[in-house]
């Protein structure tokens, strides 16, 4: 749901808020290969992942990964992390190394700007995370808070194309201009004193306008980087769209091009999702989802 200081005038950069959802999720089974054992369906970005971390591990025959379910990628949703923190915990569990979370993001190198990838795996919900600062290995979390079973949020997808990421992403923040501190303290004081006290009391429409506010001035910021406050334009004129049928929170999560807008009641947020569907058909690489939180972090099932 975005940054909150880029400024770093305090000695800590970034700090971020996210939300952990249900229905796009990452999921894998991870075994003890037999000799000549085929290394199972997983993606190349998989296998590279896993031959890292045992290679860290000192694990000296590869598993058998399968990946079943995934995130998409680069699509600001934090694919990476998900996934190397799910194979890092299925070899953690298979092998018994008794490693935490934490220790496997370092090994993978997670959360090196946002810390919500490596918040939402362990607690879920919404995480607000405080940035790094001078000695930080892994983003601390410092808010956690579940959000309200009725509320859904509505995800807008444009398969053209994906966020900025990897080299493209260091180029893009080492050509940003430095973002103002009178601008980052408001945005804190906003998180602070509305956003997160709103969504204790499960109102929405104060909180939503909080992460709208928070993703105007950050999306602002990154406009010259991406094309604009979204970086697509069709799922900028579905955002506008929602926003006029009282949908709240608006925004893009990480560099997108997802956009993505929240609701108070079910029934409500599907019907809505059907309408903008309809609506937007003529946009032929759009796709809408509605989610629901997930109020609990990552589950290991399966025994050693």
């Amino acid at each position: 749901m975005g940054f909150i200081d880029l400024s770093g005038a305090l000695g800590r950069h970034f700090g971020s808020i996210g939300v952990a959802l249900n229905e796009i999720k990452t999921q894998i089974t991870i075994g003890i290969a037999a000799q000549g054992q085929q290394a199972g369906l997983a993606s190349e970005r998989a296998r590279q992942c896993c031959r890292l971390l045992c290679r860290e591990l000192g694990i000296s025959r590869l598993p058998q990964l399968n990946v079943t379910a995934a995130i998409p990628e680069h699509v600001g949703l934090g694919s990476g992390t998900q996934l190397a923190l799910a194979i890092g915990m299925g070899l953690n569990h298979l092998y018994g190394l008794e490693l935490s979370i934490r220790e496997i993001a370092q090994l993978t190198e997670r959360g090196k700007r946002s810390g919500i990838g490596i918040g939402v795996f362990e607690l879920g919900g919404l995480v607000v995370d405080g940035g790094r600062g001078k000695n930080t290995v892994t983003p601390p979390v410092i808010a956690h808070m579940d959000i309200p079973g009725d509320w859904r949020f509505i995800l807008v997808f444009d398969q053209r194309g994906q966020g900025l990421h990897g080299d493209q992403e260091i180029r893009a923040f080492k050509a940003l201009p430095p973002f103002p501190q009178q601008e980052a303290a408001r945005l804190c004081y906003l998180l602070m004193m509305q956003g997160l006290p709103a969504l204790a009391e499960r109102e929405i429409e104060p909180f939503g306008a909080v992460i709208s506010e928070l993703q105007r001035s950050v999306g602002e910021h990154f406009a010259a980087a991406q094309g604009g406050v979204f970086a697509s334009p069709e799922v900028a004129q579905v955002m506008n769209w929602f926003k006029e049928q009282g949908a709240v929170a608006i925004g893009q999560t990480s560099w997108g091009p997802t956009g993505f807008c929240a609701m108070a009641g079910i029934e409500r947020a599907v019907s809505l999702t059907r309408q903008a569907r309809d609506k937007f058909a003529h946009f032929p690489t759009l796709s809408f989802i509605t989610a629901s939180a997930r109020n609990s972090g990552a589950e290991v099932t399966g025994h050693q």
